[in-house]
Protein backbone atom coordinates (compact mmCIF):
# COMPACT_ATOMS: atom_id res chain seq x y z
CA UNK A 1 0.00 0.00 0.00
CA UNK A 2 1.38 3.42 -0.96
CA UNK A 3 1.84 6.23 1.57
CA UNK A 4 -1.07 8.10 -0.02
CA UNK A 5 -3.33 5.05 0.26
CA UNK A 6 -2.34 4.53 3.88
CA UNK A 7 -3.03 8.18 4.71
CA UNK A 8 -6.45 7.99 3.03
CA UNK A 9 -7.23 4.89 5.06
CA UNK A 10 -6.07 6.48 8.33
CA UNK A 11 -8.22 9.57 7.83
CA UNK A 12 -11.18 7.79 6.28
CA UNK A 13 -10.90 9.55 2.92
CA UNK A 14 -11.63 6.32 1.07
CA UNK A 15 -14.57 5.30 3.26
CA UNK A 16 -18.18 5.26 2.14
CA UNK A 17 -20.54 7.99 3.30
CA UNK A 18 -23.78 6.05 2.94
CA UNK A 19 -26.09 9.07 3.05
CA UNK A 20 -24.11 11.00 0.47
CA UNK A 21 -23.71 8.12 -1.95
CA UNK A 22 -27.06 6.36 -1.66
CA UNK A 23 -30.75 7.07 -1.47
CA UNK A 24 -32.09 4.32 0.77
CA UNK A 25 -35.36 3.25 -0.85
CA UNK A 26 -36.30 0.70 1.76
CA UNK A 27 -34.83 -1.69 4.28
CA UNK A 28 -35.31 -5.04 2.60
CA UNK A 29 -33.92 -7.31 5.31
CA UNK A 30 -32.91 -6.80 8.92
CA UNK A 31 -30.60 -9.72 9.70
CA UNK A 32 -28.86 -10.86 12.86
CA UNK A 33 -25.51 -9.51 11.70
CA UNK A 34 -26.39 -6.86 9.14
CA UNK A 35 -28.95 -4.58 7.56
CA UNK A 36 -29.76 -4.86 3.88
CA UNK A 37 -31.23 -2.02 1.85
CA UNK A 38 -32.66 -1.51 -1.58
CA UNK A 39 -30.80 1.69 -2.54
CA UNK A 40 -30.28 4.03 -5.46
CA UNK A 41 -26.68 4.95 -6.21
CA UNK A 42 -26.68 8.72 -6.63
CA UNK A 43 -23.59 8.48 -8.87
CA UNK A 44 -24.96 6.02 -11.42
CA UNK A 45 -28.69 6.12 -10.80
CA UNK A 46 -28.75 2.32 -10.55
CA UNK A 47 -30.76 0.46 -7.94
CA UNK A 48 -28.50 -1.85 -5.95
CA UNK A 49 -28.44 -3.92 -2.80
CA UNK A 50 -26.52 -2.34 0.08
CA UNK A 51 -25.47 -4.57 2.96
CA UNK A 52 -24.12 -2.89 6.08
CA UNK A 53 -22.65 -5.23 8.68
CA UNK A 54 -22.84 -4.85 12.45
CA UNK A 55 -19.31 -4.03 13.64
CA UNK A 56 -19.36 -5.94 16.92
CA UNK A 57 -21.08 -9.04 15.59
CA UNK A 58 -18.75 -9.17 12.61
CA UNK A 59 -15.76 -8.86 14.92
CA UNK A 60 -17.07 -11.73 17.06
CA UNK A 61 -17.19 -14.02 14.02
CA UNK A 62 -13.77 -12.91 12.81
CA UNK A 63 -12.26 -13.55 16.25
CA UNK A 64 -12.82 -17.26 15.73
CA UNK A 65 -10.13 -17.13 13.05
CA UNK A 66 -7.61 -14.87 14.73
CA UNK A 67 -4.19 -15.22 13.15
CA UNK A 68 -5.48 -17.14 10.13
CA UNK A 69 -5.81 -14.13 7.80
CA UNK A 70 -9.39 -14.93 6.89
CA UNK A 71 -10.66 -12.89 3.92
CA UNK A 72 -13.52 -10.55 4.74
CA UNK A 73 -17.05 -11.23 3.57
CA UNK A 74 -16.64 -8.50 0.99
CA UNK A 75 -13.41 -9.96 -0.37
CA UNK A 76 -14.95 -13.41 -0.65
CA UNK A 77 -18.20 -12.21 -2.23
CA UNK A 78 -16.41 -10.02 -4.77
CA UNK A 79 -14.24 -12.96 -5.88
CA UNK A 80 -17.27 -15.16 -6.66
CA UNK A 81 -18.37 -14.33 -10.19
CA UNK A 82 -20.96 -16.83 -11.38
CA UNK A 83 -24.41 -16.83 -12.93
CA UNK A 84 -25.90 -18.50 -9.83
CA UNK A 85 -24.27 -16.19 -7.27
CA UNK A 86 -25.26 -12.63 -6.44
CA UNK A 87 -22.78 -10.23 -8.03
CA UNK A 88 -20.88 -7.97 -5.62
CA UNK A 89 -19.68 -4.69 -7.14
CA UNK A 90 -17.66 -3.23 -4.29
CA UNK A 91 -16.93 -3.52 -0.58
CA UNK A 92 -15.13 -1.62 2.12
CA UNK A 93 -15.81 0.42 5.26
CA UNK A 94 -18.34 3.17 5.87
CA UNK A 95 -17.38 6.44 7.53
CA UNK A 96 -18.73 4.88 10.74
CA UNK A 97 -16.34 1.97 10.43
CA UNK A 98 -18.97 -0.56 9.36
CA UNK A 99 -18.07 -3.15 6.71
CA UNK A 100 -20.34 -2.82 3.69
CA UNK A 101 -21.02 -4.53 0.37
CA UNK A 102 -22.70 -3.13 -2.73
CA UNK A 103 -24.27 -5.81 -4.90
CA UNK A 104 -26.90 -6.38 -7.53
CA UNK A 105 -30.40 -6.02 -6.17
CA UNK A 106 -32.28 -9.27 -6.61
CA UNK A 107 -36.04 -8.97 -7.06
CA UNK A 108 -38.06 -11.97 -6.02
CA UNK A 109 -38.27 -13.89 -2.77
CA UNK A 110 -36.20 -16.15 -0.58
CA UNK A 111 -36.78 -19.84 -1.25
CA UNK A 112 -37.73 -20.16 2.43
CA UNK A 113 -40.73 -17.87 1.90
CA UNK A 114 -41.93 -19.85 -1.12
CA UNK A 115 -41.59 -23.14 0.77
CA UNK A 116 -43.35 -21.86 3.89
CA UNK A 117 -46.29 -20.54 1.87
CA UNK A 118 -46.37 -23.64 -0.35
CA UNK A 119 -46.29 -21.22 -3.25
CA UNK A 120 -47.68 -22.50 -6.57
CA UNK A 121 -44.72 -20.72 -8.17
CA UNK A 122 -42.65 -23.76 -7.24
CA UNK A 123 -44.89 -26.18 -9.10
CA UNK A 124 -43.00 -27.64 -12.03
CA UNK A 125 -39.93 -25.55 -11.22
CA UNK A 126 -38.37 -27.32 -8.23
CA UNK A 127 -35.94 -29.39 -10.25
CA UNK A 128 -34.64 -26.39 -12.18
CA UNK A 129 -34.17 -24.41 -8.98
CA UNK A 130 -32.45 -27.32 -7.27
CA UNK A 131 -30.03 -27.67 -10.16
CA UNK A 132 -29.28 -23.96 -9.97
CA UNK A 133 -28.63 -24.26 -6.23
CA UNK A 134 -26.23 -27.16 -6.83
CA UNK A 135 -24.44 -25.11 -9.50
CA UNK A 136 -24.03 -22.25 -7.01
CA UNK A 137 -22.62 -24.58 -4.35
CA UNK A 138 -20.26 -26.05 -6.93
CA UNK A 139 -19.07 -22.58 -7.92
CA UNK A 140 -18.28 -21.67 -4.31
CA UNK A 141 -16.27 -24.85 -3.90
CA UNK A 142 -14.48 -24.40 -7.24
CA UNK A 143 -13.37 -20.96 -6.04
CA UNK A 144 -11.79 -22.57 -2.96
CA UNK A 145 -14.40 -21.78 -0.30
CA UNK A 146 -16.97 -23.47 1.93
CA UNK A 147 -20.20 -21.49 2.26
CA UNK A 148 -21.25 -22.96 5.65
CA UNK A 149 -24.81 -21.60 5.54
CA UNK A 150 -26.58 -23.19 2.58
CA UNK A 151 -30.29 -22.97 3.37
CA UNK A 152 -33.48 -21.74 1.66
CA UNK A 153 -33.14 -18.28 3.26
CA UNK A 154 -29.89 -17.74 1.34
CA UNK A 155 -31.30 -18.70 -2.04
CA UNK A 156 -33.18 -15.86 -3.74
CA UNK A 157 -35.68 -16.97 -6.37
CA UNK A 158 -36.54 -14.73 -9.32
CA UNK A 159 -40.09 -13.34 -9.62
CA UNK A 160 -40.90 -15.93 -12.30
CA UNK A 161 -39.33 -18.69 -10.15
CA UNK A 162 -37.25 -19.82 -13.13
CA UNK A 163 -33.84 -19.14 -11.59
CA UNK A 164 -32.18 -18.48 -8.26
CA UNK A 165 -28.98 -17.04 -6.84
CA UNK A 166 -26.96 -17.79 -3.73
CA UNK A 167 -26.35 -14.93 -1.28
CA UNK A 168 -24.72 -14.21 2.09
CA UNK A 169 -21.08 -15.13 2.58
CA UNK A 170 -20.82 -13.96 6.17
CA UNK A 171 -19.87 -17.44 7.42
CA UNK A 172 -17.89 -18.50 4.34
CA UNK A 173 -14.30 -19.65 4.87
CA UNK A 174 -11.44 -20.83 2.67
CA UNK A 175 -11.43 -24.59 2.09
CA UNK A 176 -8.01 -24.98 3.66
CA UNK A 177 -6.85 -27.03 6.65
CA UNK A 178 -6.73 -24.20 9.21
CA UNK A 179 -10.39 -23.37 8.57
CA UNK A 180 -11.59 -26.98 8.62
CA UNK A 181 -10.42 -27.84 12.13
CA UNK A 182 -12.93 -29.04 14.74
CA UNK A 183 -14.77 -26.46 16.80
CA UNK A 184 -16.31 -23.98 14.35
CA UNK A 185 -20.01 -24.58 14.95
CA UNK A 186 -21.59 -22.02 12.64
CA UNK A 187 -24.58 -22.27 10.32
CA UNK A 188 -28.34 -22.64 10.54
CA UNK A 189 -29.14 -25.57 12.89
CA UNK A 190 -31.86 -27.27 10.83
CA UNK A 191 -29.45 -27.50 7.87
CA UNK A 192 -26.26 -28.21 9.80
CA UNK A 193 -24.17 -31.27 8.99
CA UNK A 194 -23.42 -33.72 11.85
CA UNK A 195 -19.69 -33.05 11.73
CA UNK A 196 -20.35 -29.37 12.36
CA UNK A 197 -22.66 -29.78 15.33
CA UNK A 198 -20.37 -32.48 16.78
CA UNK A 199 -17.36 -30.17 16.40
CA UNK A 200 -15.43 -32.56 14.15
CA UNK A 201 -13.14 -31.78 11.26
CA UNK A 202 -15.03 -30.52 8.22
CA UNK A 203 -14.70 -30.08 4.48
CA UNK A 204 -16.85 -28.83 1.61
CA UNK A 205 -19.22 -31.78 1.96
CA UNK A 206 -20.92 -30.01 4.87
CA UNK A 207 -22.47 -27.76 2.21
CA UNK A 208 -23.68 -30.86 0.35
CA UNK A 209 -25.52 -31.99 3.49
CA UNK A 210 -27.17 -28.57 3.78
CA UNK A 211 -28.08 -28.69 0.10
CA UNK A 212 -29.73 -32.05 0.73
CA UNK A 213 -31.83 -30.71 3.59
CA UNK A 214 -32.83 -27.75 1.42
CA UNK A 215 -33.77 -30.04 -1.47
CA UNK A 216 -35.80 -32.30 0.83
CA UNK A 217 -37.71 -29.29 2.14
CA UNK A 218 -38.37 -28.01 -1.38
CA UNK A 219 -40.21 -31.20 -2.25
CA UNK A 220 -41.73 -32.18 1.10
CA UNK A 221 -42.49 -28.76 2.54
CA UNK A 222 -40.78 -30.00 5.71
CA UNK A 223 -37.22 -30.79 6.79
CA UNK A 224 -36.06 -34.42 7.13
CA UNK A 225 -36.10 -34.31 10.93
CA UNK A 226 -39.08 -33.03 12.89
CA UNK A 227 -38.22 -30.80 15.83
CA UNK A 228 -39.62 -27.70 17.45
CA UNK A 229 -36.12 -26.70 18.56
CA UNK A 230 -34.40 -23.97 16.56
CA UNK A 231 -31.09 -23.97 18.47
CA UNK A 232 -28.03 -26.10 17.74
CA UNK A 233 -29.68 -28.98 19.59
CA UNK A 234 -31.94 -29.45 16.58
CA UNK A 235 -28.96 -30.78 14.62
CA UNK A 236 -28.05 -33.39 17.23
CA UNK A 237 -30.47 -35.82 15.53
CA UNK A 238 -28.75 -35.55 12.17
CA UNK A 239 -26.47 -38.51 12.83
CA UNK A 240 -28.53 -40.39 15.43
CA UNK A 241 -32.02 -40.48 13.91
CA UNK A 242 -32.63 -41.57 10.30
CA UNK A 243 -34.24 -38.91 8.13
CA UNK A 244 -37.83 -39.42 7.10
CA UNK A 245 -38.34 -40.93 3.67
CA UNK A 246 -38.84 -38.22 1.08
CA UNK A 247 -40.92 -40.50 -1.13
CA UNK A 248 -43.49 -40.83 1.66
CA UNK A 249 -43.89 -37.07 2.01
CA UNK A 250 -43.67 -36.36 -1.73
CA UNK A 251 -45.05 -39.50 -3.42
CA UNK A 252 -44.73 -38.10 -6.95
CA UNK A 253 -41.02 -37.38 -6.73
CA UNK A 254 -38.75 -39.17 -9.18
CA UNK A 255 -37.09 -42.11 -7.33
CA UNK A 256 -33.67 -41.25 -8.74
CA UNK A 257 -33.97 -37.70 -7.44
CA UNK A 258 -35.19 -38.86 -4.03
CA UNK A 259 -32.25 -41.27 -3.75
CA UNK A 260 -29.76 -38.55 -4.68
CA UNK A 261 -31.19 -36.18 -2.07
CA UNK A 262 -30.97 -38.90 0.58
CA UNK A 263 -27.32 -39.48 -0.32
CA UNK A 264 -26.67 -35.83 0.51
CA UNK A 265 -28.18 -36.47 3.95
CA UNK A 266 -25.71 -39.24 4.82
CA UNK A 267 -24.33 -38.89 8.34
CA UNK A 268 -20.78 -39.63 7.14
CA UNK A 269 -19.31 -37.08 4.71
CA UNK A 270 -17.66 -39.83 2.66
CA UNK A 271 -21.09 -41.28 1.86
CA UNK A 272 -22.35 -38.03 0.33
CA UNK A 273 -21.77 -36.77 -3.22
CA UNK A 274 -18.33 -35.16 -3.19
CA UNK A 275 -19.45 -31.92 -4.82
CA UNK A 276 -22.28 -29.97 -6.40
CA UNK A 277 -21.18 -31.38 -9.76
CA UNK A 278 -21.31 -34.93 -8.40
CA UNK A 279 -24.87 -34.34 -7.18
CA UNK A 280 -25.87 -32.94 -10.57
CA UNK A 281 -24.39 -36.03 -12.20
CA UNK A 282 -26.64 -38.22 -10.06
CA UNK A 283 -29.77 -36.41 -11.24
CA UNK A 284 -28.86 -35.63 -14.84
CA UNK A 285 -31.32 -38.22 -16.15
CA UNK A 286 -34.26 -36.90 -14.13
CA UNK A 287 -36.89 -35.46 -16.43
CA UNK A 288 -38.85 -32.22 -16.12
CA UNK A 289 -41.65 -31.96 -13.57
CA UNK A 290 -45.21 -31.76 -14.75
CA UNK A 291 -47.12 -31.86 -11.46
CA UNK A 292 -46.60 -30.79 -7.90
CA UNK A 293 -44.71 -33.29 -5.79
Amino acid sequence: MSLLSRMKSWFGADRLNVDQRFELLREAVHGTMSQFYMARDRNSGHVVGLKVLDVEKTRTVEERFRGLHKPSEGEIAASLVHLRIVHTFEHGLTTRGEPYLVMEYLPGQGLNTLIASRSPLLDGRRLTLLRHAAEAVGAVHAAGYIHRDICPRNLVVSPEADTLKLIDFGLTVPATAPFMQPGNRTGTPKYMAPEVVRRRSTDARLDIFSLGVTAFEMYAGETPWTTATVTGKAAMAHDTVPPRQLSELAPKIDPTLAAAIHRCLAAKPEDRPASGEAFLKLIEGVGPETTRS
